[in-house]
């Protein structure tokens, strides 16, 4: 008898504990697995932007600028000049310094851009090798439409490795099959939770592309 209601009890138990998970389940949002594009940008501390009132930094040891990515305002620095304007109201002026910020910015922000762009394609990953490296990570391919933008048609192949932080990456201009450039992206450095990379290298010559002065402000 003893044994009965012991056994019982482990029924009433089981099924119990499997009613309290379907109703936990029922009564949270539909979760939905994270894209490859969200889990990189993610890796690089994506979750910190929302709390970014300003980011600044110099590019090639040409151009430093300065972003507040709430209210678009940009300010371009120079040797020769200084040039401030809002990505919403732009004249033709305006908007050729906005090619080489959103030029700058992309090598910068290359994680979050995956997110953002979302009139780009992102292809699913595959297992390639890498171009510099030569090891073995993973691949996706980032092409942006034919029609719109600074530079339609092109297309880069980032490569990143299993915690999902972009290690490499070619570009291809025009999406054509043959590189026009491909890089390293090493150096990360924590600027307020932000995981960015502040050198870039061919690794077949001295070539370095650096991105320096690297300041974030959080609200």
């Amino acid at each position: 008898m003893k044994k009965n209601i012991y056994l019982i009890l482990i029924l009433v138990v089981s099924f119990s504990c499997k009613q309290n998970q379907s109703t936990k389940k029922d009564l949270n949002p539909i979760y939905k697995e994270p894209t490859t594009a969200q889990k990189i940008a993610n890796a690089h501390g994506f979750e910190h932007w929302q709390h970014v009132y300003e980011i600044a930094f110099t590019f090639a040891e040409k151009r430093s600028w300065i972003w507040q990515p709430k209210t678009n305002e940009v300010t371009l620095i120079t040797a020769k000049d200084t040039i401030s304007y809002n990505r919403k109201a732009m004249d033709s002026i305006a908007m050729n310094v906005d090619k080489a910020f959103i030029n700058d910015k992309f090598w910068l922000l290359i994680p979050f851009q995956l997110v953002w762009d979302t009139s780009a394609q992102i292809s699913e990953p595959v297992k390639a090798e890498s171009p510099v490296h030569k090891t073995l990570m993973q691949k996706i391919t980032l092409t942006y439409p034919n029609e719109g933008g600074y530079t339609p048609g092109d297309a880069y192949d980032i490569y990143f490795d299993d915690n999902y932080v972009i290690k490499e990456w070619v570009f291809r201009k025009g999406n054509q099959a043959e590189p026009s450039l491909a890089n390293t992206f090493e150096k990360y450095q924590d600027f307020n939770g932000l995981k960015l990379a502040e050198d870039h290298k061919k690794g077949d010559d001295d070539w370095n592309l650096k991105l320096e002065n690297i300041r974030v402000v959080l609200e």
